[in-house]
C-alpha cells in the first residue's frame, strides 16, 4: 500500500539514467580520446566556467550572467592541474521536431570567444572513433607556439627588432590543411 503525502516538501526521486544513451556513447569516444589529457565534465552551466568582466555595466552584466546561468555545455574538458576550462563540446541532434542544438546559439558561441573557451558542435552519428573525435578537438585547441624554433636569425647578426618580440598571439586556431569535408567528424 502506497502512502499518499500531500504537500510533500521534497517530491523527488532518482533516475534511472544520468545521460541519454547516445551521451553515454559519446562520452565513452571522449574519454577513450582525450581522457588522460583532459579532465572531461557533463553538462555544465556556462555560468560555471565565465565570469563578468569588471569594467561591464551593471545592466549588461546582470542580463549577461542571467542568461550564462540558463545555458548548459554538453561536456567541457578542464586541464587536469588546475582544473581550469580548455574547450567546450556540444552533441548536435538534428533528427525530432527541431533537433537540439542545431541551430548554432549565438549567445554561448560569443560568450564563449569572449572568453577564450574553443566551442566544437559535433553532429550526432553513429561509427565515430576515438582518433575521429580526437582530431576535431586538436583541430580547435590553440597550437602551440615553438618560440625557439620559428624565430627567425638576423642575416647580419644583429639583434631582432622589439617589434617581432613583442608580436601578439592569435587570437583563433589556425586551420588545418584538410579540408571540412575530408574530415570524418562532422563539427559544425
Amino acid at each position: 500500500m502506497k502512502l499518499h503525502e500531500p504537500g510533500l516538501a521534497f517530491p523527488f526521486k532518482k533516475k534511472g539514467n544520468l545521460f541519454t544513451p547516445v551521451e553515454r556513447t559519446f562520452l565513452e569516444l571522449i574519454e577513450e580520446a582525450v581522457g588522460k589529457e583532459f579532465r572531461i565534465l557533463c553538462r555544465v552551466k556556462m555560468s560555471d566556467i565565465l565570469t563578468i568582466r569588471q569594467n561591464a555595466d551593471k545592466k549588461t552584466s546582470k542580463n549577461a550572467a542571467t542568461r550564462a546561468s540558463s545555458k548548459h555545455l554538453d561536456f567541457v574538458l578542464c586541464s587536469k592541474e588546475d582544473m581550469s576550462p580548455i574547450i567546450a563540446i556540444d552533441l548536435v541532434h538534428n533528427s525530432g521536431k527541431d533537433g537540439y542544438k542545431s541551430q548554432r546559439d549565438f549567445f554561448v558561441s560569443g560568450a564563449l570567444d569572449a572568453a577564450h573557451i574553443p566551442h566544437v558542435r559535433i553532429k550526432v552519428r553513429s561509427g565515430y572513433k576515438a582518433q575521429d573525435i580526437r582530431e576535431c578537438i586538436q583541430a580547435k585547441l590553440p597550437k602551440p607556439r615553438l618560440k625557439q624554433l620559428n624565430a627567425p636569425m638576423p642575416q647580419s647578426g644583429g639583434k631582432l627588432t622589439t617589434e617581432f618580440a613583442k608580436q601578439a598571439k592569435p587570437t583563433r586556431p589556425i586551420q588545418t590543411n584538410k579540408t571540412v569535408t575530408s574530415r570524418p567528424v562532422a563539427a559544425v
